[in-house]
């Protein structure tokens, strides 16, 4: 097991001193960082984007080839660190604890140490490791003419208003399958430019609000349905990321069923928690936003796109289209097609 020390004075020291052990190389452009590597050491990718009032993004695409600590000293630079496991576990404990807590994936953790103290993450080896790392220097943003932390439950509250970092903090949070998204969305951002940062950093807020509606729900006594185990939850996940990505299957809740093992009732359940949506809802709602993208992105005519997206009724497909977008296809297209003209 290899500890790598960290004395980080400001956010980006992390990646720097990271990839000055590990022996990566670092590329900037539009104000992102991202450490490369590919040697004994690891295999991926650490990327590091600040935004303004204390907000940065350090986003974990690697796998390391031994175990690694890192050893963070908190001396000069200690943020709240809301951290989210897409894929692969890790483990954490605070300097003068000798037990390390697992992470899993789809779990979130929330912590912060006193100003004296010491972070301890663990990342195993030849493991596959996806994790979102959300860090707010409270100083600054506090600063913030918006940020009112008076609304954030109690224990929240008292995290934030800390600016002295007199105590330690830290939150485990439940299962969220939820986040997953907003996490693969960074990774889908293809803009470049101004437009590239100002898109991520909408979806890293959208992740923090995520965060923290979670610590409420726990904190309020709310729990994951008890009529679903967590690896249930990961299979009706699992049938989200399918509808997604073919919503013109004509897909059935007894074919679901039988597919993949889950009774209709664990189904509905499933999808009701984490998209708010039965099945059928789901379904139409991702067929909707696919038609919207195509006519944004392709010459295909209204018809094409209907039965392109699984629908067999132009006119029932008009009708739920006004009703979601509140303008009817025709007119959607007519506005794209004059945009293009005027452009």
């Amino acid at each position: 097991m290899i500890e790598i020390s960290l004395n980080p004075s400001n956010t980006r020291d992390i990646l720097t001193q990271i990839n000055e052990f590990l022996g990566g190389q670092i590329e900037e452009q539009w104000g992102e960082y991202v450490m490369r590597i590919d040697n004994q050491n690891a295999t991926g990718k650490i990327t590091y984007i600040p935004f303004d009032w204390g907000v940065n993004l350090l986003d974990f695409d690697i796998e390391f080839h031994k175990d690694f600590i890192l050893r963070i000293d908190n001396e000069d630079f200690n943020p709240i660190r809301f951290i989210y496991n897409l894929k692969g576990y890790f483990y954490h404990r605070f300097g003068e604890q000798n037990l390390e807590r697992k992470s899993e994936q789809f779990q979130s953790v929330i912590f912060t140490n006193k100003s004296e103290g010491i972070n301890y993450m663990h990342f195993p080896k030849n493991e596959k490791l996806q994790i979102n790392v959300i860090q707010i220097t409270r100083k600054e943003f506090m600063k913030k003419r918006t940020t009112n932390v008076s609304s954030l439950n109690k224990k929240l509250y008292e995290v934030f208003v800390d600016k002295d970092q007199d105590n330690k903090y830290m939150h485990f949070g439940e299962l969220n399958l939820r986040i997953a998204d907003d996490v693969k969305a960074i990774q889908k951002v293809r803009s470049k430019g101004m437009l590239r940062i100002l898109k991520i950093e909408a979806k890293v807020y959208e992740i923090l609000s995520s965060h923290i509606q979670q610590h409420d729900r726990q904190n309020s006594g709310k729990k994951l349905p008890t009529s679903l185990t967590k690896n249930e939850l990961k299979t009706v996940k699992k049938i989200c990321d399918i509808i997604r990505k073919d919503p013109a299957k004509q897909y059935s809740l007894d074919q679901l069923s039988e597919d993949y093992g889950l009774s209709q009732a664990k189904l509905q359940d499933g999808f009701k928690f984490l998209y708010k949506r039965t099945v059928t809802e789901f379904i139409r709602h991702i067929r909707l936003e696919q038609s919207r993208n195509l006519m944004k992105t392709t010459d295909l005519n209204i018809s094409q796109v209907v039965y392109s997206i699984g629908f067999t009724s132009r006119s029932y497909f008009s009708k739920i289209f006004k009703e979601k977008f509140g303008i009817s296809p025709n007119e959607f297209k007519k506005q794209i097609v004059t945009k293009v003209k005027v452009q």
